[in-house]
């Protein structure tokens, strides 16, 4: 079993940025893929961006550019940045992990509003 535990959501204004983490609970010596998704009232939940632990990334299109995922060293948090904030990017944010099967956190509101 594997834990995830997100942080870093929140409310700021257009144009602003902020940092999501998600801390595993323990370290994975083999292949799997770490992602965040986002789910807006009323929408399906969407892939926003992910890596492995190769550091392949990917990225919706609606955030490249703006959205950066990245792995600490020691592989057991990973962050989304984003930066240049935009009011459609209000959602609920989720880590995911695929290892074996989706393992989810618990999700963490980001609002961008004026």
């Amino acid at each position: 079993q594997v834990q995830l535990v997100e942080s870093g959501g929140g409310l700021v204004q257009p144009g602003e940025s902020l940092r999501l983490s998600c801390v595993k609970s323990r370290k994975i010596f083999m292949f799997y893929i770490m992602g965040w998704y986002r789910q807006a009232p009323g929408e399906q939940r969407e892939l926003v961006a992910s890596i492995t632990s190769s550091n392949t990334t990917n990225y919706a299109e609606s955030v490249k550019g703006r959205f950066t995922i990245s792995r600490d060293g020691a592989e057991n948090t990973v962050y989304l940045q984003m930066n240049n904030l935009k009011p459609e990017d209000t959602a609920v944010y989720y880590c995911n992990l695929k290892y074996g099967r989706d393992y989810w956190g618990q999700g963490t509101q980001v609002t961008v509003s004026s």
